[in-house]
């Protein structure tokens, strides 16, 4: 009997280690081990030319996936801010915008090149974080540039992957992002002074990406 045992124990193993070498040899020959993204947020902007609230954001990633739960990747992007990032969802963001009461004095551009990391956690769920020096430039209401400096950008994301097409080759991912910066440097006194009224953080971002593997 304990020797039946035993067999048994050994099979259910050896029929799980198989399972799992049999998963790892179907993602080593899928070739698809490339994705490239951009945030849905990017299309609002189009049509909407020089308006002041127009950000302007462009962003592009392009990742790399090291094995079925890690993947490695490369983010550009570049925006144009018109007032602090700094203003909470509970401070009233919108309010504001529509009241222009925290409006820079002209406009704040950056644009960064930096890495990240994702983490698959369960099925489609996934945990990232991503890590974007940015080069600043202020320009004032006439688009003439007062200043430059330098800040680094820090996201954390919380989300879920969703795959479609006959190789599963587009996907969506919604997800949430809190995000925080250092090392904010040369900031021009106007621009400081609504900087400094807020956080140096900003919380539960939506957003939705959109991209490929290829």
């Amino acid at each position: 009997m304990k020797k039946l045992v035993i067999i048994c124990l050994i099979l259910f193993t050896l029929h799980g280690f198989a399972q799992q070498v049999s998963e790892q040899e179907k993602y080593n020959n899928n070739d698809l081990k490339y994705r490239m993204s951009f945030p849905a947020i990017i299309l609002g902007n189009i049509g909407k030319g020089g308006e002041r609230t127009n950000t302007k954001h462009i962003e592009l990633q392009v990742k790399r996936e090291l094995d079925t739960k890690n993947i490695i990747g490369v983010k550009f992007a570049t925006w144009r801010l018109f007032q602090p990032m700094g203003i909470q969802w509970w401070d009233g963001l919108t309010n504001k915008i529509d009241s222009k009461a925290e409006f820079y004095p002209g406009h704040l551009r950056e644009t960064g090149i930096g890495i990240s990391y994702q983490r698959m956690l369960w099925k489609g769920l996934f945990a990232s974080i991503e890590v974007l020096p940015l080069y600043k430039t202020y320009l004032n209401l006439g688009d003439k540039k007062i200043a430059n400096g330098f800040k680094l950008y820090n996201s954390y994301h919380v989300g879920y992957h969703f795959a479609f097409g006959k190789k599963k080759q587009f996907f969506i991912e919604p997800q949430f992002h809190c995000n925080v910066w250092h090392f904010d440097t040369n900031t021009p006194e106007s621009f400081k002074q609504l900087d400094n009224k807020w956080d140096s953080y900003f919380l539960f971002e939506p957003n939705l990406y959109i991209g490929i593997k290829f």
